[in-house]
């Protein structure tokens, strides 16, 4: 019975953060009865890509594969965030450097634990 209910809050959780992802103004509408815009659509996003990383990382299987999902989701949505928009701060590139680093250093290590299980 666990299982099925971590399986289930996993399914809600990658939900909720697509949700949040593609279209956040509506999740906002009907979660708290005000559009989310601007800055608040940016944070909305970045708890989308957390929520579905949640999400993953609770599936059965490998925790890591769900931090792993959320620096390279992280990554590029900064990234993209930084080339499109005038929303920046100081940290902003060093922070998606970081995540860069970070994601190269987790599949490096997801794929070295897949390879220990074979």
């Amino acid at each position: 019975m666990t299982k099925r209910v971590l399986v289930f809050a996993a399914v809600a959780e990658i939900a909720t953060g697509v949700a949040l992802l593609l279209v956040p103004a509506l999740v906002g509408q009907l979660l708290l009865g005000a559009g989310l815009a601007g800055m608040a659509a940016v944070v909305a996003r970045v708890t989308g890509i957390a929520l579905v990383a949640l999400g993953v990382a609770c599936w059965p299987g490998p925790p890591i594969r769900g931090m792993l999902i959320y620096s390279v989701g992280i990554t590029l949505f900064l990234v993209y965030v930084g080339l499109t928009s005038a929303i920046h701060g100081v940290l902003l590139w060093p922070v998606v450097v970081l995540h860069a680093v970070l994601s190269v250093l987790l599949a490096r290590d997801s794929r070295a634990a897949q390879g220990t299980k074979r």
